[in-house]
């Protein structure tokens, strides 16, 4: 190859390089923001679920998307776990909606994904009363109206009394589930403060 075909190749080179970093500046990079979430304020006061810990990873997309990545470690064995997204991490929680669920395998390790706006700007919005679809007894027949309220925490709750009774927890039954009889919360991000959960984090 003689020293003009270089020339012409480094050339080229050079502008496929800055082709890349213009899309890149263009459409931005991911970024990553990374919490855990603890026992929640039911499950320590009853001394269940010790040890039981989970790893979120939040990850911006370059769409302004973002992704959830939630691993959850020493928790019960074969066990559904409901993923709910929370005004607040302690009872009563706020607004709260649903998720994700997911099983732990037989060594009480379990893996789940979510993909949605989960950032500063996640929100519930009622701009006024309307009827209700009725799936199930418990549903409300209308919404109440309100102003836009955000939802910041995360939020693990038993998918089944009897599993969070078979733990050693309370076997009490909430709406947390898509039958609205789960078990107790598990975990959540109750470790930072109310108003700033780790979603506010996110911009």
């Amino acid at each position: 190859m003689n020293r003009t075909s270089r020339r012409v190749l480094l050339m080229v080179g050079a502008a496929l390089v800055m082709s890349a970093l213009a899309t890149v500046a263009a459409f931005g990079v991911d970024s990553t923001t990374s919490f855990k979430m603890v026992r929640s304020q039911t499950a320590v006061a009853n001394d269940c679920l010790e040890g039981a810990r989970a790893h979120v990873d939040v990850r911006t997309t370059p769409t302004d998307n973002q992704i959830i990545d939630l691993t959850l470690n020493h928790a019960p064995k074969n066990t559904e776990f409901e993923l709910f997204i929370t005004q607040q991490p302690n009872s009563p929680f706020g607004v709260s909606w649903y998720q994700a669920d997911f099983e732990t395998n037989k060594e009480g390790h379990g893996e789940v994904r979510a993909r949605g706006i989960f950032s500063e700007e996640l929100f519930a919005f009622a701009p006024g009363v309307v009827k209700a679809p009725q799936v199930d007894d418990q549903d409300a027949e209308k919404n109440p109206a309100f102003d836009p309220v955000h939802t910041f925490h995360l939020g693990l709750w038993f998918g089944d009394p009897k599993d969070a009774k078979d733990a050693g927890c309370p076997g009490t039954v909430t709406a947390f589930d898509g039958d609205h009889e789960a078990g107790i919360q598990a975990l959540s991000t109750r470790n930072l403060p109310a108003l700033k959960g780790p979603l506010h984090q996110i911009q």
